[in-house]
């Protein structure tokens, strides 16, 4: 019988594989064959996928609404519930609000298709409020009013149920 814990984590690199592929798909659609960005590009930072080799640093805060995994190649965090708009994704037919992610070329929303995430369960590490881990340049802060994820210049996001920011 399979562990609740390595379902979790299949599920959570299965989730930062689909985000890896609509970051491919959007880039290969937004991009002509000479290279150069097409009529279908746009201005908004897409981040690169955050599914590396290496391990990721995953954590849950402790209300287990908002659970991370933090890479060398950034961070992708998820929220269960949420009550702020939910943000618009250039070409998205699904879902948004749900996946955030933090890379080398910014912050951006996932289009999400299937079923919203779940709140994480007590087999996810838990970041106490006012801790924070850091995998190279990424770092995440857990706090009373969200997490906040920054790179190395301070570039990055501050999520929680209510709202969500871009930093700086």
């Amino acid at each position: 019988m399979t562990s609740p814990r390595t379902i979790r984590t299949l599920m959570i690199v299965d989730a930062v594989l689909v985000v890896a592929f609509l970051v491919l798909l959007v880039v290969t659609l937004a991009t002509r064959p000479d290279g150069e960005p097409g009529a279908g590009a746009t201005s908004s930072p897409t981040p690169t996928a955050t599914a590396t080799s290496e391990p990721a640093d995953e954590f849950r805060l402790p209300s287990g609404n908002i659970a991370c995994a933090v890479s060398s190649d950034g961070v992708t965090c998820t929220i269960a519930r949420y009550t702020y708009a939910a943000p618009e994704v250039a070409g998205c037919t699904g879902r948004t609000g749900h996946v955030l992610t933090l890379g080398p070329d910014g912050v951006a929303f996932a289009c999400e298709e299937g079923p919203a995430p779940t709140a994480a369960g007590s087999d996810v590490r838990t970041l106490e409020y006012g801790s924070q881990t850091r995998v190279d340049d990424y770092t995440c802060k857990s706090g009373t009013d969200g997490v906040t994820c920054t790179d190395a210049d301070g570039v990055g996001f501050r999520l929680a149920r209510a709202s969500w920011t871009e930093l700086p």
